[in-house]
């Protein structure tokens, strides 16, 4: 089991022993390989995921066949379509490994059964939640409002490390930016 997992939930909520013994027992673990898809449009989303290792991206495609990415999901980051999860819609993302990763999941079903058993956890998933709505606030403000080169030095500091580790068209397409631009910005040192 991974101390990762139970690090997150520590940051903000405090499992007993007996509390930690059954989310171990109710989460599954997962390899997945890159290029992987964990989700598709059309799909309903049966897991949530937890990254232990590796990276994975949210993006919508369009009717051109675009990919637009919408989230990164590196080390220590949970990665669902929570409309999808939650309610039992039909996703319009796909979830896919950008580097070959490992992931614990859980099915709503078990995931209730966490919630009826330890109702911290339920705290945890709401402030996740509430966190994750920032970021998607945060992320529609700033696409509004900033230039590419302030998006970039946001994307920077929201995903430190990331860039060396994944495709510049991927941080492009986050962007909203061609990868030409993106290149050219990156050399200017002041970024």
């Amino acid at each position: 089991m991974s101390q990762l997992l139970l690090s997150n939930f520590a940051l903000h909520v405090a499992l007993s022993p007996w509390e930690q013994e059954q989310v171990i027992s109710a989460v599954q673990h997962s390899t997945v390989s890159k290029r992987s898809l964990l989700l598709t449009p059309g799909d309903v989303e049966r897991h949530i995921y937890f990254v232990d290792k590796g990276c994975l991206r949210l993006f919508h495609t369009d009717k051109e066949g675009q990919q637009h990415n919408l989230c990164f999901y590196p080390e220590n980051w949970w990665a669902c379509d929570i409309a999808s999860f939650f309610k039992g819609k039909k996703a319009t993302t796909t979830i896919q490994a950008l580097e070959d990763s490992e992931v614990y999941c859980f099915t709503l079903p078990k995931l209730e059964e966490l919630f009826s058993s330890i109702p911290s956890l339920e705290r945890f998933f709401r402030i996740l939640t509430q966190n994750g709505f920032d970021m998607l606030q945060r992320r529609l403000t700033s696409s509004m409002s900033m230039t590419a080169a302030q998006r970039y030095i946001e994307f920077r500091k929201h995903y430190p490390g990331l860039e060396l580790r994944i495709d510049q068209k991927q941080i492009a397409s986050y962007l909203g930016i061609t990868a030409a631009f993106l290149s050219m910005m990156r050399k200017d040192r002041n970024l």
